[in-house]
């Protein structure tokens, strides 16, 4: 039996193949200064958070013919002789990708053994309270005890229980492990996720069609997700609203033959040469043991029980989780990064800062990008009453729109403030280029108490798309049209 004086443990629940050491860049996030200072850590690896986050965002944001240069017909507006239409070379995107995505993997091991963190490749389960038994892909076992211990294993992407969707069809966490270029594309899901790979694959030119079921981006500030899915269609992307998968098959030719139904009951489908998955994930609990030791979770969501007065820690004091699995806290990275370093920081350190995850920002990575933070306007409405919100908002146009004469009809931006006194900002939503750099320092400012008044005191930078946020001074109450003219 090994002792450590506290476990981390991130486990990959169904495959032994390239690790991701999310101990230091995902969910666990704990400090490597307080680790060494605890003794050494046990983690165990989970292959999906590489492929699941990093790659495909690195993959859609970085590589997107909207982020690496002008596409062909905005060069031929500015004068460049653009003779050649441009074309995706697939097998050296997923290489380059995949390249990137090992150099982390082993600059995340370096880091570790640097700080006398020990590694081990293993599946994990709890025995007890205080016990982790480990199996390796040699079907070695080992067991390891701790005064604490941390969850952080992440989740996986869910199929919908229809026949062919196990067999036929890929996920987000496949998407640059396609040997041959996806073709022509049926993207199935309404997340952020789904709207992002669908943006990206017609970006570079695949034929690609979002099925939705209800509404996309939920949780979303509705107004904006639907001028999100708007540009989506005025780039090329296509829509089946209202829409749910019902079989897929593969014919003679290797094509997928996908029926659906849509909202009145009726029939249709079309081939496709790729389906993808992005109907949610669920988290990766349900073989740990957690019954076992009396972890409190939701068996249909696997998601752990945090209390109130401390988010991380589950119904067993020293059982903690993090990231994903957590219930009722936002899937995101930076969020898991910095739960994991705060609650290694009272651990280890005796702090008592807590993760605080009002006023999260994040941004959904479409070719016209949509960053926010804070409440949507429909949940201002509902926590403070129509009385007592108040709504600014403004169309704007990028100045390199202008001479390509590109539509900006949907580049908008809302804030969502109290009416009362200096109008505390509760919101701000934002889509237009490089959405994810606006929103982040805006996101400062929110979560120091910004207001309306001290917003428009400031001085804009010319000419910049986030200048056009400290100039909003037209109202939705006041029904003046918002959109900007001039400088």
């Amino acid at each position: 039996m090994v002792s450590r004086a506290d476990i981390c443990f991130e486990i990959d629940m169904g495959t032994t193949q390239q690790c991701s050491l999310a101990i230091s860049s995902q969910s666990a996030g704990l400090s490597y200064r307080k680790i060494k200072m605890a003794a050494p850590i046990v983690g165990f690896p989970r292959a999906a958070f590489i492929r699941g986050c990093l790659q495909l965002r690195w993959g859609t944001t970085r590589l997107s013919p909207n982020t690496v240069g002008f596409s062909t017909f905005s060069r031929r507006k500015y004068g460049w002789n653009a003779h050649v239409e441009p074309t995706i070379d697939w097998t050296t995107l997923t290489t380059v990708v995949q390249q990137h995505v090992k150099s982390l993997n082993w600059g995340h091991r370096v880091q570790l053994k640097d700080k006398n963190v020990d590694y081990l490749n293993a599946k994990g389960s709890l025995l007890d309270a205080h016990t982790v038994r480990m199996l390796s892909a040699n079907g070695k076992e080992k067991t390891v005890t701790a005064s604490n211990i941390v969850l952080a294993v992440g989740g996986r992407p869910k199929y919908p229980d229809i026949p062919g969707a196990m067999e036929y069809a890929i996920t987000s966490d496949d998407l640059f492990m396609l040997e041959k270029p996806p073709g022509k594309t049926l993207v199935i899901g309404a997340s952020y996720v789904s709207l992002e790979c669908a943006g990206f694959l017609t970006g570079l030119g695949f034929d690609t069609t979002v099925m939705i079921r209800s509404i996309p981006l939920r949780g979303f500030d509705r107004q904006m997700a639907d001028l999100v899915t708007d540009h989506m269609e005025g780039s090329g992307t296509r829509f089946l609203r209202q829409h749910v998968p019902v079989a897929i098959d593969k014919t003679d030719s290797g094509q997928l033959q996908v029926t659906w139904r849509d909202g009145n009951g009726q029939e249709g489908g079309s081939m496709f040469d790729t389906v993808m998955m992005a109907v949610g994930r669920f988290a990766n609990t349900g073989t740990l043991g957690l019954d076992t030791v009396g972890v409190e979770w939701y068996s249909e969501s696997g998601k752990v029980i945090g209390r109130d007065e401390n988010p991380e820690q589950s119904s067993v004091p020293h059982i903690f989780a993090i990231g994903d699995i957590l219930h009722g806290r936002p899937e995101l990275t930076p969020v898991a990064i910095k739960a994991g370093r705060l609650l290694a920081h009272r651990l280890f350190a005796n702090t008592h800062e807590h993760m605080d995850y009002d006023k999260v920002p994040t941004t959904v990575f479409i070719p016209l990008e949509y960053g926010s933070v804070g409440l949507s306007e429909e949940a201002a409405l509902e926590r403070f009453g129509s009385d007592d919100v108040e709504v600014y908002h403004a169309f704007y146009k990028p100045l390199e729109y202008y001479i390509p004469e590109r539509d900006a009809s949907q580049c908008y931006i809302k804030a969502v403030c109290k009416r009362d006194g200096d109008q505390e900002m509760v919101g701000l939503h934002f889509l237009g280029p490089n959405a994810g750099e606006v929103t982040q320092g805006f996101a400062v400012a929110l979560r120091s108490g910004l207001t309306y008044q001290e917003m428009v005191s400031s001085v804009g930078i010319h000419p910049t798309c986030a200048e056009e946020v400290v100039k909003m001074g037209i109202t939705k109450r006041s029904g003046l049209d918002p959109t900007v003219t001039g400088c």
